[in-house]
């Protein structure tokens, strides 16, 4: 059993939990069987560790807060600065400035200050921008997605594009899944290679036991001062807003054993429906840690120095945001997303509003909601009303009922399928990126979030999060107690699947 150390008292215990999770669409049709009984001959026994609250007296007890600027290491009297006026934003500044310090305890990456940060709605304008990007790019790209197809925006095609920078001079690396591509035509990446363009793929399946182990990162950098990141893949599902017909992937939802394909309604999913996504563009020093992460995958992949941009990069300051870029790798001891996560919402005094596609939580998520929401804290979770995956849904339906009562307000979005993963903390505590509030993104997964630490971000996410309610029912107590029996029996069903994978 092992131990995590934040403090010299402090041991952590495990939770079990599923090994293969639960089964999402995500490949093809033809793939689902085959890729579900793979996942069952993998079953056996993984465990969520749980992260202690560690009981100290000040935040600074744990580890001083580090900040990095566009030219490097801020001195304590600048961190000073800016944490006082962020915290003046917060409802409870000493909570906000420990739950600071026990964050980069656990994510173990400074917060960088001097970016701007532009949130992208759905998939129209996260490839608008992502277009953009690159083509405004002049030295190198850095591609590294779990679902890549051919996608165009605005009449271009994505390989075409890509090929006209290459030609141009910029150097262009991709990482891409094999799991989550697996029904991307070899052509497409045959086509990008001959024109000299780096291709990798992540995890490659040599047997069963390379299934679980998958890249479910979303990330675009741009020369190292621009990125993007979240939940949105470079997936047709996204082209029009709707769920492919044939070309398509489907969603991300299982993620490695994402594994089972668009069933349309056979999993509980429509078949065209609009898709609704954040993303997140950064532009400035905070980008350098992304570009660290890719070429860390890159080299783990098999890739070499030389297929990598050269020279440092130097951002400068474009914006006044102050954000930390968590990577999160499967198998960790600590799990810098989950403990981030748990840090965050144990940390909240006042608000957690919360939008999840995929929201089958761990015992501890569980808890720490039910206990922030009878501390009388505002606890919202928009979650979808269909899905991709009935598995999923049904499950995330079973814990309604001691949300419920705890006090936790849950909403069911109704106007097409929602993929997007935030959460905003008492409006200055943002998170985005591609990790789901499921056992995948702590146990398995690759993963790359966003924290951005201000009320610009968080209340302009909070904006969005009450337009998306509008599309919204809100699931009362006594309403949930007297659904459908049929509808119980499903849940239960799912949840004890969910239990013995």
């Amino acid at each position: 059993m092992p131990a995590i150390q934040l403090d010299h008292s402090s041991t952590a215990l495990t939770e079990q939990t599923p090994c293969a999770q639960l089964l999402r669409p995500r490949c093809r049709r033809w793939a689902r069987a085959s890729v579900l009984t793979a996942l069952l001959a993998l079953a056996g026994c993984a465990a969520v560790p749980i992260i202690p609250t560690p009981s100290l007296q000040s935040a600074a007890s744990i580890q001083p807060i580090r900040m990095r600027g566009p030219d490097g290491p801020l001195s304590q009297r600048e961190t000073a600065s800016i944490l006082k006026r962020l915290g003046a934003q917060a409802p409870n500044a000493t909570a906000f400035e420990r739950h600071l310090a026990i964050e980069q305890f656990v994510a173990g990456t400074p917060l960088y200050t001097g970016n701007q940060v532009t949130i992208l709605r759905d998939g129209p304008s996260t490839f608008d921008a992502t277009f953009n990007a690159i083509r405004g790019a002049r030295h190198y790209l850095y591609l590294e997605y779990y679902i890549l197809e051919d996608v165009s925006d605005q009449g271009q095609r994505l390989s075409d594009l890509l090929i006209e920078r290459r030609r141009q001079g910029v150097l262009i690396d991709i990482i891409y899944d094999s799991i989550g591509s697996l029904s991307t035509p070899a052509d497409f990446f045959d086509r990008l290679r001959a024109a000299g363009i780096h291709v990798r793929q992540f995890n490659p399946i040599r047997s069963l036991f390379y299934l679980n182990d998958r890249d479910h990162r979303k990330i675009l950098v741009a020369d190292g001062t621009t990125a993007i990141i979240g939940g949105v893949n470079l997936s047709s599902d996204y082209e029009s807003g709707h769920v492919g017909s044939g070309a398509a992937n489907g969603s991300d939802a299982a993620n490695g054993s994402d594994a089972a394909n668009h069933a349309g309604a056979a999993n509980g999913g429509a078949s065209s429906e609009r898709w609704h996504d954040t993303d997140l563009q950064i532009d400035g020093p905070a980008v350098v840690e992304l570009k660290r992460l890719f070429e860390q995958h890159w080299r783990e992949e098999g890739g070499t120095p030389d297929e990598l941009a050269s020279g440092g990069d130097a951002p400068g300051p474009r914006g006044d945001q102050v954000v930390r870029i968590i990577g999160s790798e499967g198998g960790q001891l600590l799990p810098r997303y989950y403990a981030t996560l748990l840090s965050a919402i144990r940390s909240a005094t006042s608000r957690i509003w919360v939008e999840a596609a995929y929201f089958v939580p761990t015992f501890q998520e569980r808890q720490a909601l039910e206990r922030a929401a009878r501390r009388k804290v505002d606890v919202r979770l928009l979650l979808p009303a269909h899905t991709d995956s009935k598995a999923a849904l049904a499950v995330a339906q079973s814990y309604y009922s001691g949300l419920l009562r705890a006090g936790v307000k849950i909403y069911e979005r109704e106007d097409g399928i929602l993929h997007s993963k935030t959460a905003v903390m008492d409006g200055v505590w943002s998170i985005v990126g591609s990790s789901n509030f499921d056992h995948r993104s702590v146990l398995f997964n690759d993963e790359v979030d966003a924290v951005v630490i201000g009320d610009k971000t968080g209340g302009q996410l909070e904006r969005y999060f009450e337009q998306d309610l509008q599309h919204a029912h809100q699931v009362s107590l006594e309403t949930w107690r007297h659904r459908a029996l049929s509808q119980k029996i499903d849940e239960d069903f799912w949840r004890l699947w969910q239990q013995l994978l």
